[in-house]
């Protein structure tokens, strides 16, 4: 079976969302609340990125980038730095590759379009192996320091309080 990885279209929003609640049915460490991270993040254009990993016309994974604020203790903004995710694989497809490959795909373009570099919240297991890592003048408000990292695209990591797009705080 082949697996396309190619930005959404509108028809495939409903998939979109279903994978993304299946993603993370079982994960004790959500709200339960990514698909309607996505749907907010699309209803007010800020997906930078929306990449969908299909085979044989279904859905199976799903990544999500957004811009992110990163201000200085100057109050100085770092551009062109984005959010990744969230990322969704379907339960019975996790552990097969596609998510290293809706991963290496996003950032891939992410540099392509001139991206300083790119932020995450989530397991330091798996976001090391793609360059991810904490970083101490780095900060996500009320976060373990730990579960955010960054990954510079070009340039240094800056220093500062990152925020994320209102999307995120959706309940």
């Amino acid at each position: 079976m082949t697996l396309q990885l190619r930005h959404e279209t509108a028809a495939d929003i409903a998939a979109i969302e279903a994978v993304t609640i299946a993603a993370f049915a079982d994960n004790e460490h959500t709200s339960h609340n990514e698909q309607l991270i996505v749907r907010t993040l699309r209803a007010a254009n800020e997906l930078t990125l929306s990449i969908v990993a299909e085979e044989q016309g279904h859905i199976v994974g799903h990544v999500a980038v957004s811009p992110v604020t990163i201000v200085d203790s100057d109050g100085h903004k770092a551009p062109g730095w984005y959010g990744l995710g969230p990322i969704s694989v379907l339960p019975s497809r996790q552990g097969q590759g596609i998510g290293s490959r809706l991963m290496e795909h996003a950032l891939s373009e992410l540099r392509a379009l001139g991206g300083a570099g790119c932020v995450v919240l989530g397991e330091p297991a798996y976001y090391m192996r793609f360059g991810f890592q904490s970083y101490a003048g780095l900060l996500l408000p009320g976060v373990p320091s730990e579960y955010f990292m960054a990954r510079a695209l070009e340039g240094p990591i800056p220093k500062g309080v990152v925020t994320y797009s209102d999307a995120f705080n959706i309940a």
